[in-house]
């Protein structure tokens, strides 16, 4: 009766598994007493598991064996005076296991003194032998339990707000609305443990007319072909129902496998994450770090959004820079096009990063820059330039690395190292540097092939259009001298993917 007073608010949760409680006493007696004494003992619907040890050292073992022990109940004196404090501070300070609970138990308390022992050492609880009689080991073990199991609930926070953090960390790193929701997903399994399809919608889409509108901004498994769908097109009526809850209360509605999380934005916009297969009984924790998931997923996507936004408008100003280059060299703006499509494959057969090879393909566009510093004259002169007039346009590589050298962005970077590079030759014998080899940045031996193969393809002012056996045989005769052996063995093994990019932007 006393101890369903003392324990009549504990809830009964049904659990699998069991509570682990160590045993470490060299007297055998007392682990067949102790095991008697809590023989039904049950907390939180899991009864307890007694692994037994009857030395210090066998106690270290069973120790690093069993890391995820809730309780041990440590005898003092074993086979020397102090071997149970040893035990005490190996599980601390060489386990590194801070969980679990340590009851220390000893029939000589003089050779331990109570006060001593709890400043010197990390245990919790400290009891002579004599005294621990059966209801008291049933409250010392319960109350322990009650220590751990508040222990491992704050651990898992813990945990829970470290994976937060990752998971703002990984979705604000992402610069591809395209990864924007996979991120979202690959998060949220990581919180829940288990979610099998999300979706994301927003009034904050370029497209909507009505920005009252939730639109459909990506998805998942079921949702995946709805992308610029209203929201009430795509829900069922029940879903529609939950979805309009959170979206009045700006809050988060569960219903049995699916929620419906409101995400706040800094613009004054709404926008809905949607959530199935989450488990059916989420704790405390659980909703807790899906609230601030919520909202780190809004303020994610509108930074991906504007980050996309400033890289779409660099990339235009490079393209349309680059075209009013081209043209003032009587050449079309789909030779820039081409280029830079060409230089993104050779990029990608070379075995560069996906990251590099779409950065140089954003940079290609620059490669002739410097050619705004070439006269007129000299440029639309047809026929061969004489001695003067080349050294003149030889100038062009090193006055585009001069334009574009000191920025702190990457494409402009990357555009000054292929300004300056582009007229290199393998073999040492290009401008403005003579670098060779290896010397020549990979961009710039990319981009030097590339821009000889679509200008030899092409009808210039100053010479007619090559066929494609001709270009071949010119690229053979220039490999291992003015161009990369190996970028020559890509082309000519692909020939067929430039051949079409050709195709698919012809000349104006």
């Amino acid at each position: 009766m006393v101890n369903d007073f003392l324990f009549s608010d504990e809830p009964e949760e049904s659990h699998n598994g069991t509570w682990k409680v160590l045993i470490v006493d060299d007297e055998p007696e007392v682990h067949a007493v102790t095991k008697l004494a809590l023989s039904d003992f049950q907390f939180q619907g899991k009864k307890l598991e007694f692994i037994s040890a009857y030395s210090g050292k066998e106690a270290e073992q069973v120790v690093l064996e069993n890391p995820d022990a809730a309780i041990v109940l440590l005898d003092v004196v074993m086979e020397s005076d102090d071997a149970g404090l040893k035990v005490a501070e190996f599980i601390r300070e060489t386990a590194k296991n801070h969980h679990v609970r340590i009851i220390l138990r000893t029939g000589q308390p003089g050779q331990a003194p109570e006060r001593q022992v709890i400043v010197n050492y990390d245990i919790n609880d400290y009891k002579s032998k004599t005294e621990l009689t059966a209801q008291k080991l049933f409250t010392v073990v319960m109350s322990s339990l009650r220590s751990y199991r508040d222990i491992l609930s704050i651990e898992q926070s813990r945990q829970g707000l470290e994976k937060i953090i990752v998971a703002s960390r990984d979705i604000f790193s992402a610069h591809s609305m395209d990864n924007f929701i996979h991120g979202v997903m690959q998060q949220l399994t990581s919180i829940l443990g288990t979610v099998d399809e999300a979706m994301y919608a927003t009034s904050l889409v370029a497209s909507n007319e009505n920005e009252s509108d939730l639109i459909v901004f990506a998805g998942q498994g079921e949702f995946e072909r709805c992308e610029g769908q209203q929201l009430s097109e795509v829900l069922s009526e029940r879903q529609l129902q939950a979805c309009n809850k959170a979206l009045e209360q700006h809050t988060i509605i569960y219903e049995e496998d699916y929620l419906f999380a409101y995400c706040s934005s800094r613009f004054n916009h709404n926008s809905m994450l949607y959530v199935s297969g989450i488990p059916k009984k989420l704790t405390d924790t659980h909703r807790n770090l899906i609230e601030i998931f919520s909202q780190n997923v809004q303020i994610a996507y509108e930074n991906v959004q504007l980050q996309s936004e400033i890289e779409d408008t660099q990339r235009e100003i490079v393209y349309r820079l680059s075209e009013a280059v081209e043209q003032r060299s009587t050449e079309t703006g789909n030779h820039v096009k081409r280029v830079s499509l060409i230089c993104y494959e050779l990029a990608t057969l070379y075995g560069l990063s996906a990251k590099d090879a779409e950065m140089l393909k954003h940079a290609a566009p620059l490669h002739d820059v410097g050619k705004v510093g070439i006269p007129d004259t000299i440029l639309h002169k047809k026929g061969c330039l004489d001695d003067n007039e080349w050294d003149v346009m030889k100038t062009h590589a090193a006055k585009g690395h001069q334009i574009l050298e000191g920025s702190k962005r990457s494409i402009i970077q990357a555009g000054a190292i292929l300004a300056r590079d582009h007229h290199e030759k393998w073999d040492g014998t290009g401008y403005p540097t003579g670098a060779k080899g290896e010397g020549i940045h990979i961009f710039g031996r990319i981009v030097a092939l590339a821009d000889v193969y679509d200008a030899l393809r092409h009808k210039r002012c100053y010479k007619d259009a090559w066929s494609c056996d001709e270009v071949v045989e010119e690229i053979k005769r220039q490999r291992g001298k003015h161009f990369e052996p190996k970028l020559v063995d890509l082309m000519l093994d692909n020939l067929a993917i430039f051949e079409r990019i050709l195709a698919q932007y012809p000349e104006k």
